[in-house]
């Protein structure tokens, strides 16, 4: 299995950060600041080893998982039909992951801020990422939208990819707020999104009751 080119460079960026873990691990506390309440102060922590190494852990199965996908799903033809749209989620979600770790370990090192107000634009990238891949994305059993009617009718699967997309484009534009108002991110960023996947499994029943 050949690997592309966004598939290399996800995995040097996976690669990097479980070196930085390497090179950040003796700096690090004992006790490492791994969860955050509403009002910024930690609320969650975890032991030294699997604190600097979890993270990292996580982006390489990620990465792994969603290099495997097309080359198992029965429709793999068709993921290859949107495949440059699946290969910038793969970048971008990997960055977002990176960003991530570089926050928690700023933190945990004592350079102090408000988490949600600098993961907001990540997030935001992230998520108008996915929308655009939603929008492109043709018939499969693993990547989009996938409720019974959208994997029972396909002109259901394209009339809801087309409209969640969009909204999705639009969910990351309102959580760019959360950079401005970073009280109130967590509202712009969660219940957006919350309400597009709900809204868009409805949408996907409406659509195919009228079939």
């Amino acid at each position: 299995m050949k690997l592309r080119r966004v598939e290399i460079m996800s995995f040097v960026l996976v690669l990097v950060t479980f070196l930085a873990a390497y090179l950040v691990y003796p700096q690090m506390p004992e006790r490492i600041a791994t969860h955050w309440g509403l009002n910024n102060e930690v609320n969650g922590h975890m032991g030294k080893f699997w604190g600097v190494f979890l993270l990292p852990i996580i982006m390489l199965v990620c990465y792994l998982i969603f290099i495997i996908i097309p080359h198992l799903d029965p429709k793999k033809e068709n993921i290859r039909k949107f495949e440059k749209y699946y290969d910038l989620f793969i970048l971008t979600f990997i960055f977002f992951f990176a960003y991530l770790y570089s926050l928690f370990i700023f933190w945990n090192l004592g350079y102090h801020f408000i988490l949600i107000q600098f993961m907001a634009p990540a997030l935001a990238l992230l998520f108008y990422v996915v929308g655009v891949m939603i929008v492109h994305a043709e018939p499969n059993w693993t990547i989009g939208i996938r409720t019974p009617w959208t994997l029972s009718n396909e002109d259901v699967w394209y009339k809801t990819h087309k409209l969640g997309g969009k909204l999705f484009q639009a969910v990351a534009v309102i959580s760019l707020l959360g950079i401005l108002l970073p009280q109130y991110a967590i509202y712009f960023i969660f219940i957006p999104v919350i309400a597009v996947a709900l809204f868009s499994v409805l949408y996907s029943y409406l659509e195919y009751r009228k079939k």
